[in-house]
């Protein structure tokens, strides 16, 4: 078995590249700063991806994503909306991930069962917002569900074996959610990853197109 990481010097990122070695699988890491990798800059995810022409995939888990971007806090109100934080939400959270598609989806195996994850966020979901706020992280995280789920439909044409999927981690305890996790239960990134794993374990291509969280339930879109 082959996985493809993206993201592999992030918290998640890491646990998830150790499990999947310590499983026997053949991991291939990459990530901005190990590598150039930047899901914002379309010309280094097309060479990366250029570079592993020829190999195929049963599990590509892009594990990039930023909430705190050029020092702009997640907005507490309307009234905190910022064009250019909103803009970079977006280049990473969402249009990163489809370049991500674009590029890295090609490369999952087609004679066989092949998963392409994205770590998404409950709070991206539309149905389950209760509490507003985080305004560009909200707005950009449901573009890449609609993303993935929209790029599900058309591999459904392209590869019949392939699963595409949203995945929310938990409150995981990484950099990136050091500032806020003190009113919310946290896990480690290696209890995060092992919960993923287990998770697109059971994913069939009936599967593509959806939103799971970390303790396998559907998160509403």
């Amino acid at each position: 078995m082959r996985a493809l990481v993206l993201g592999a010097s992030g918290g998640i990122g890491q646990a998830l590249s150790a499990r999947l070695t310590a499983d026997g699988v053949r991991v291939t890491g990459l990530s901005r700063s190990g590598d150039g990798l930047d899901l914002t800059q379309a010309d280094t995810v097309a060479h990366h991806a250029g570079r592993l022409q020829g190999q195929d995939f049963d599990l590509i888990l892009n594990a990039i994503g930023a909430l705190v971007i050029d020092g702009h806090q997640p907005e507490k109100s309307m009234d905190a909306v910022d064009p250019d934080a909103m803009a970079a939400q977006f280049a990473l959270n969402a249009t990163g991930v489809a370049l991500a598609i674009r590029h890295f989806a090609p490369l999952l195996a087609r004679d066989r069962r092949s998963v392409f994850g994205s770590l998404s966020a409950r709070v991206g979901s539309i149905g389950d917002n209760g509490l507003g706020g985080w305004v560009g992280y909200r707005a950009a995280k449901a573009a890449q569900n609609q993303i993935i789920r929209t790029a599900a439909i058309e591999y459904r044409r392209r590869n019949r074996h392939a699963i595409l999927v949203a995945l929310h981690p938990g409150t995981v305890e990484t950099p990136l959610t050091a500032r806020y996790t003190a009113r919310y239960p946290t896990i480690t990134p290696d209890r995060s990853a092992e919960a993923l794993l287990a998770v697109i374990a059971t994913l069939t291509p009936k599967d593509s197109g959806s939103f799971h969280d970390w303790k396998g339930q559907r998160v509403p879109w």
